[in-house]
């Protein structure tokens, strides 16, 4: 018996450009490892810049398409995009009465470029529609508006816009809250009675795609079987790193690549092959006094990591060997999350900032950073709040105080913790050459 694929349904207008609708969707299912199905419901003339034409694929031509998928196809999971107008809603519920799979619908009104993607008619139908069928719905900030009626500030009328839109009907909504202020692109899911916030850090770009790309993860991670909330928050990072790696397709909005998460995965390999070359020059240069009575570790994280099994390390640390510094085990990902905690801090102030090494606190060893020219910086853990993980807000402190991610981070310790001198850079290669700048400004004899 041949493997089977989850599959996954689209239901979408066509981008003609690729960077959205159901081009952006398929791209999402493949990133996922999940065939994608497609109905088409409108083909646009469209770029970066903005949208030149719509036309409507008449609703007997969906429901065509339709029939086609369903009368052969078993579904893991649908997503609606672009659905136009009302006859088209009214098609697409009909057909999904008797899908026993989760759908996601994704309330799209309006073009990253500005341009309104539905005419008279189309919300009524949605609402009395296709809400009440919905697993989940994920209006941005706008869509929730005119869903919900509330005006959206804030994390808490987001919430309260997210409770609304569930009197309408769908078993859960999330409220993408991308666009509100604050250092976090925040996100609000509403289910099982609950409001929980998702996360990562903002990134200051608009970009075409996302919500399309959004909405088909999550469908795809459900197709996969997570529950619906690590369904969301999975898609979440995968998001972030498709935005991270976004695509100057033309001359207007960059589009996100939902293949991103493909690339990173392909890239592991030659990070830990980067930290195990850089083994050996660690233990060339590092001897006791650059070495932390605690070892040392350096970490390497991928392109958009947000958890610590996304960043690489030494299992069991650098040591002290005599005088010398000896690595006792092979580099892998999720091997240290305490330099994990440092990378990841790091990196959402700068995400090209993914790479750390802890070197041992001296006045001395500070003296060298600046000669090297270093960029040096410090966070006074006397400072530090209750119930905080030291090094992110350490990190993170001293980040923000300086508006940039340094070349170095120090603190003098406090009770129970050792000083430390934390050298920065955005790869295994430029944390070393930084090394080598301070142990060449060493007195020379």
């Amino acid at each position: 018996m041949e493997p089977t694929m989850a599959n996954a349904l689209t239901i979408a207008g066509s981008d003609s450009v690729g960077g959205a609708g159901l081009q952006a969707d398929l791209k999402a299912f493949e990133a996922l490892g999940v065939h994608g199905c497609s109905v088409i419901t409108c083909v646009t003339s469209q770029n970066t810049k903005r949208v030149s034409s719509i036309f409507p694929v008449p609703p007997d031509e969906v429901a065509s398409q339709l029939t086609s998928v369903l009368e052969d196809v078993k579904l893991d999971a649908v997503k609606t995009g672009m659905l136009y107008s009302s006859g088209i809603v009214r098609t697409v519920a009909t057909h999904l009465r008797g899908v026993r799979a989760p759908i996601v619908v994704d309330p799209v009104m309006a073009a990253t470029t500005g341009s309104e993607l539905h005419v008279e008619g189309f919300v009524d139908a949605l609402v009395t529609k296709l809400l009440p069928m919905a697993t989940l719905v994920t209006p941005n900030i706008p869509e929730a508006e005119r869903l919900s009626g509330v005006k959206v500030r804030d994390e808490r009328s987001a919430r309260k816009a997210a409770r609304v839109i569930m009197e309408l009907g769908p078993d859960a909504v999330l409220v993408k809250g991308g666009h509100l202020k604050g250092a976090e692109a925040a996100d609000y899911l509403c289910w099982d009675g609950k409001v929980v916030k998702v996360s990562s850090p903002k990134l200051d770009v608009e970009v075409h795609g996302t919500g399309c790309a959004m909405a088909s993860l999550i469908a795809g991670n459900l197709a996969l079987g997570l529950e619906l909330e690590d369904a969301v928050r999975t898609s979440k990072s995968m998001i972030f790193k498709a935005v991270l790696a976004r695509e100057t397709v033309g001359r207007g909005v960059p589009c996100a690549n939902p293949l991103a998460v493909l690339r990173i995965e392909a890239q592991k390999a030659v990070m830990l092959q980067e930290l195990e070359d850089a083994a050996a020059q660690l233990e060339r240069l590092m001897d006791a006094t650059l070495l932390p009575e605690v070892g040392t570790n350096m970490g390497y994280a991928v392109l958009g990591a947000l958890e610590p099994d996304e960043v690489a390390a030494f299992d069991g640390r650098i040591v002290r060997c005599g005088t010398r510094a000896k690595r006792i085990g092979c580099a892998r990902f999720g091997a240290s999350k305490h330099v994990a905690r440092i990378v990841l801090a790091m990196s959402s102030r700068d995400p090209d900032a993914r790479c750390a090494l802890n070197i041992k606190y001296s006045e001395d060893n500070l003296t060298l950073c600046r000669k090297a020219k270093l960029s040096v910086t410090s966070f006074d853990r006397a400072k530090e709040p209750k119930g905080v993980s030291s090094m992110t807000w350490g990190v993170l402190d001293a980040i923000d105080r300086r508006g940039s991610v340094p070349d170095i981070i120090f603190d003098r310790g406090g009770v129970g913790k050792e000083p430390m001198i934390r050298l920065l850079g955005r790869s295994p290669r430029e944390v070393l050459f930084k090394l080598e700048r301070i142990v060449a400004n060493r007195p020379r004899g």
